[in-house]
């Protein structure tokens, strides 16, 4: 019984081969081949692209953080079309918390690329988390979007060519707010955080004060978590006694334990000192109320750029956030999710390094704060930032930046420092 199985299976296996004929069966491998290739094809058009996004969401920045991963999503959104979808690929969004740590952030970024099989990583809330992250993605050949860590240095001297910023360096701060407050006759005080965020500023804004006709008297360093500012404060105004002129305090301060209520029960009025310091979140807002007529340079603040993307961004947080207006890490994680969307756009979704590389150096695009654009030589973005004067409004719960001078990419001649 078993032969004669074998021997009909035969005779079947056969006739089907007589049926086709010697072409029909070439026709028919030819068109497997095809269905297997075809489906390759669809397989690999549905693959998806992996995205890390590591911020610092426990810790003194864990308000930053929160704005860059709303601002991240809104901006995957806006750039796609609501789809999140580039060019057949699904993005996925891998969020990670860096606990401003920086041995944390190094080991999430490695995690990232190797275990999660990510393509591009965005992130590094702290300058010194995000210094610890920028060996990870050249040892990995992998884009690493810097977003919104500021230490001049990693775009300057720790930088390598897989190092993309999205976020304004710490000389785009400062030479914004020296172009807003220098004054010939004006002589200038700092107070900033003793780390990479406040030393880098405060060289940056020093060199920049110069053309102004300012000069920059004495620096205060103080450690980033004080809460007793009485001391530093005490030795700016010692260092101020000496001088001659319009004097004012610079604060260059993130995160918790702002010194700003400080400074006004020391009253620094009584001493003719100003106060100056650069824009900042909604909440840290409220304490300028206490300085109406402070002037400085600020990123972002919701009401000052006149565009669509920035209308599109306002409305979409305010439905998102029963009518909160987006607040300024929020503009920083949208500009972000623009650059990676954009950029696997202008690689029609391949997510080779190379191709990425090539695509961002040099792209320009409209953002929430009018056209920015990736300088090719270091991968900083470049962008306007606003002077502004703080007004005082009773019915609004933060002091108001309004725009005094719209302080353009070219006005502030950001020098390349990293010796590329």
């Amino acid at each position: 019984m078993k032969e004669k199985a074998r021997q009909t299976e035969s005779e079947a296996k056969y006739r089907r081969g007589r049926q086709f004929g010697l072409g029909g069966l070439r026709l028919f491998a030819v068109g497997a081949a095809l269905a297997a290739l075809w489906a390759a094809q669809a397989y690999a058009g549905e693959s998806p692209i992996k995205i890390a996004l590591i911020a610092d969401k426990t810790g003194p920045l864990e308000a930053y953080a929160k704005q860059t991963s709303a601002g991240f999503a809104m901006g995957l959104d806006y750039a796609t079309g609501g789809t999140m979808m580039v060019d057949g690929h699904k993005l996925i969004v891998i969020e990670k918390d860096s606990q401003t740590k920086p041995d944390v952030g190094r080991n999430l970024l490695n995690e990232a690329y190797n275990d999660d099989g990510v393509d591009i990583a965005v992130g590094g809330t702290s300058s010194a988390v995000a210094l610890a992250m920028l060996p990870v993605a050249q040892d990995n050949k992998k884009i690493f979007i810097v977003e919104p860590a500021v230490a001049d240095s990693i775009t300057g001297d720790k930088w390598n060519r897989y190092i993309f910023r999205t976020g304004r360096n710490s000389t785009q701060d400062a030479t914004s707010n020296a172009l807003a407050i220098g004054k010939a006759g004006t002589v200038i005080a700092t107070l900033a955080q003793d780390y990479a965020f406040g030393r880098d500023f405060v060289a940056a804004f020093k060199t920049a004060l110069a053309p102004t006709g300012a000069k920059l008297v004495f620096e205060e360093y103080a450690p980033p978590l004080t809460t007793d500012f009485t001391a530093p404060i005490q030795r700016i105004f010692d260092a101020l006694a000496k001088e001659q002129g319009r004097k004012i305090i610079f604060v260059n301060w993130a995160g918790g334990g702002n010194p700003l209520a400080a400074l006004k029960a020391m009253g620094p009025e009584r001493l003719g000192i100003e106060i100056s310091t650069g824009g900042n979140i909604l909440p840290a807002l409220v304490a300028y109320k206490d300085f109406p007529g402070l002037e400085g340079a600020a990123y972002y603040y919701y009401e000052i750029p006149k565009n669509p993307v920035n209308d599109a961004l306002v409305a979409e947080n305010k439905k998102r956030f029963n009518g909160a207006p987006p607040d300024f890490f929020t503009c920083g994680g949208f500009v972000a999710a623009q650059a990676v969307v954009l950029a696997l756009k202008k690689t029609g979704g391949s997510t080779d390094t190379e191709k990425l590389i090539a695509a961002m150096e040099g792209m320009a695009f409209d953002s929430p704060k009018d056209t920015v654009l990736f300088r090719k030589e270091d991968h900083q973005l470049l962008q306007p930032m606003y002077g502004f004067k703080i007004k005082v409004d009773p019915n609004v719960a933060w002091a108001i930046p309004e725009l005094t001078h719209v302080i353009t990419m070219d006005e502030m001649k950001i020098p390349i420092a990293n010796k590329r």
